[in-house]
């Protein structure tokens, strides 16, 4: 039998839950953005695939932990500590793929280098569910 009060309580929670993961959502894709080299919203306005690519892989690599922080929080200050925590991840891995590894990415990027994008959004989507799983304790 349907039980309105489980179902409101519940709606409610999930409200709460969806809209504060969406706020970190566009917070963290605008961190992302801020420190990269280059202007993705251009590139991508320019038709850029391969800024597309990164971004995307680098909000999934996010939305991954994210889910899982939703998953086993119990409440929104718990939730708000391992949203902040796997941005900071997500953000350092990109920069060391960046600095590190890939030297010369963000002119990849630029130029439109497939190949180069794809390698940075699986890296984003792998950290990511590293980071999700890590959440288990």
């Amino acid at each position: 039998m349907f039980d309105m009060a489980y179902f409101t309580n519940g709606a409610l929670h999930f409200i709460v839950a969806f809209g504060l993961a969406c706020l970190f959502l566009t917070v963290f894709k605008w961190l992302y953005q801020v420190s990269t080299p280059y202007d993705e919203r251009a590139l991508i306005a320019a038709n850029n695939t391969a800024a597309a690519v990164a971004l995307g892989g680098a909000i999934i690599g996010f939305a991954l932990p994210l889910a899982s922080a939703l998953e086993v929080t119990s409440g929104v200050v718990e939730f708000a500590a391992w949203a902040l925590l796997a941005g900071v991840i997500q953000i350092v891995a990109a920069l060391i793929i960046r600095r590190v590894v890939v030297r010369d990415m963000a002119q990849r990027i630029e130029a439109g280098n497939l190949a180069s994008a794809t390698y940075s959004a699986a890296t984003s989507i792998g950290v990511g569910l590293l980071n999700a799983a890590s959440m288990t304790y």
